[in-house]
Order: structure tokens, then sequence, then C-alpha cells
């Protein structure tokens, strides 16, 4: 099994240590040639999900990336990632991918100092370390958008078909739950 993770911005080398954690092999994606190599499932960390965009475009990348997540390729989204993946953006006319019925919040919990770490409910695992940063929160999710985590009565996890996100950042932690619910639930 080999998970990529989208490496042009943010917090993938984390990422890449919990899969370590779990013996799952990874590897980065930096330019559009990496996405031909073979791969079980797709990462996309936090970060700013305004340069990740703008990169992806610059780069060539967004195109084959939308492809590739519309065949049904597994895909995680924290932070970043989940604004990447929304269909809805609020404030913005246009969203990324648009590859999961939800509609986030950007920098919902405020600036840096609005920073925070919680142990909450994650459905079907139970009670999970999360550390949120410059956070966004799920506004509203589509009738087919499976509710996973809610904190302070804000959606923080959802999924639907090939995809799950999350407002936190699982990888800042030492618990590897969330990425194994990932692979077990969308890949093996």
């Amino acid at each position: 099994m080999r998970i990529g993770i989208l490496a042009l911005q943010g917090g993938f080398a984390e990422h890449a240590q919990i899969l370590q954690s779990l013996n799952i092999q990874s590897f980065e994606i930096r330019k559009k040639e990496d996405l031909s190599q073979p791969m079980n499932g797709l990462i996309l960390p936090g970060g700013e999900s305004t340069t990740i965009g703008k990169l992806l475009k610059d780069l060539d990348m967004f195109d084959e990336l939308k492809s590739i997540i519309e065949k049904g390729m597994p895909v995680f989204g924290t932070c970043a990632g989940m604004i990447l993946l929304a269909k809805e953006i609020d404030g913005k006319s246009v969203a990324h991918f648009s590859a999961i019925d939800i509609r986030v919040k950007r920098n919902a919990y405020g600036r840096q100092l609005g920073s925070f770490f919680v142990e909450a409910e994650f459905k079907g695992i139970g009670t999970i370390p999360m550390t949120f940063i410059r956070a966004p929160y799920i506004e509203s999710a589509g009738a087919n958008v499976e509710i996973l985590s809610v904190v302070d009565n804000n959606i923080v996890a959802a999924k639907e078909n090939n995809v799950l996100v999350t407002s936190y950042h699982p990888e800042l932690t030492h618990d590897n739950s969330i990425h194994k619910y990932f692979v077990d639930t969308f890949i093996k």
C-alpha cells in the first residue's frame, strides 16, 4: 500500500510520520509527474488553502488531481485540505475540487491565537485528541454526508463517498487512529 501526500506547502511531513507509525508507505507529491506514481490513497494536508490552490494551478497539477479524486481515489483532507475538497467555501464564489458536499467557513476559530486542543468524540473510534490551528469548520453538509465529529456545536469531521475531511490536524498528535480509520474505511 502506498499513499501519496500533497507536499506543496503545509504539514505534509507529519502525515508521512503518522503513516510510517502504521507501517504504511507514503511518497510526496510535488510536481505533476508524481501523480502518475502508483497510489492507493491521497492526503491533502493542512496549510494555506489559497496558496495550495494557486500552486496546484501554477504547477499544472489541479486538473489531473481533480480527475484522480473524481474517479474515486480515496482522499483525506485536513484543515486546508478540507477547504480544497469542499463543494462550497463561505465568502468565496468558486470552490476548488468540490469533492464533498459541505460548506466550510475558513479560519472559523480566528487567527493563530485562536488555536486550541481538545479531546472529543469521533464516530466509530471514540474520544481522540484534536488540534485546531486557524481551523475551518463545516457550516452545513449535504444529505449523503456522514458527520463524524462535532466540537462546540460545529461539524469538524465528515465523510462522503471516497472523501474524509477533518477541520483539525490529527497528524500533530501521537494518535494515529484517524489515519488508520482512513486506511481501514476507504482503502482496505
